[in-house]
């Protein structure tokens, strides 16, 4: 992917990795526009980077998705580069009764949210001399933690969304790319999650994202993710359960 000169709108842009990729790419030489739920964080952000726009979007609303698609449209027809970031990850106790609320808005916000997103804007996208949908999916998408059973769930979903849609558009000008990365020091769990040293630090993933986003991969995979990613097989429970037992530090 070419790094500098783009349009690129960024779901969930206000924090984490969101806001660690819209800040590198703004820092590039990219109109960045970011995405999100707290008009106040979104502020903070643009703020902070000069330039860089912010616009309101429940991603779990249709409505909300199909108003802002309108907007990007309508106000940077340039746009050719989405990133499907915005997520949630919560504890869901799968082993027991679940709480449908947690899970209904889980896959809600990080299955359809992204399919619509996505849809809103691809016709869009098809115009551009050369476009990019990307999905921020996770390393749990390949091994699962099972605390978060149903997040891990959704993120497996999306690559596989990701590698249908990457074929049905191999004859346009929109390419998809499939960003996994592996447990890095985010709120997305809550401030523990931040600073706990088994994550790499975000300044570091960003910085070798970004690398890798710079080359023609379809998988941005930083190296800390590897393991998660070349799991999947016949004997990828093994790890699977030598991974969550690590995780709940048996």
């Amino acid at each position: 992917m070419k790094l500098t000169g783009n349009t690129i709108f960024i779901t969930g842009g206000g924090s984490g990795i969101g806001r660690g990729l819209a800040e590198a790419l703004h820092g590039l030489g990219n109109k960045v526009i970011i995405s999100g739920r707290r008009k106040t964080v979104l502020e903070e952000v643009t703020k902070a980077n000069p330039g860089m726009e912010c616009v309101e979007l429940n991603i779990e609303d249709p409505a909300s998705i199909e108003a802002v698609a309108k907007k990007l449209v309508a106000e940077h027809p340039t746009l050719n580069v989405l990133i499907n970031n915005a997520g949630i990850m919560k504890p869901d106790g799968v082993d027991g009764v679940v709480d449908d609320a947690t899970v209904a808005s889980t896959v809600t916000t990080n299955i359809l949210g992204p399919i619509r997103m996505t849809s809103a804007l691809i016709e869009h996208l098809k115009k551009q001399p050369t476009a990019y949908v990307a999905y921020t999916t996770s390393g749990l998408a390949f091994v699962p933690l099972a605390l978060t059973a149903t997040y891990s769930a959704t993120k497996a979903a999306m690559h596989s969304f990701a590698l249908s849609q990457r074929f049905l558009l191999k004859g346009t000008s929109v390419k998809v790319l499939e960003i996994a990365p592996p447990y890095v020091q985010t709120e997305l769990m809550g401030a523990q999650m931040a600073v706990d040293p088994r994550a790499m630090p975000l300044k570091d993933f960003i910085a070798e994202t970004i690398a890798a986003l710079g080359t023609d991969a379809d998988e941005v995979l930083v190296e800390r993710v590897g393991m998660l990613r070349n799991n999947p097989g016949p004997r990828e429970h093994e790890f699977v359960n030598k991974f969550n037992d690590m995780m709940a530090g048996h």
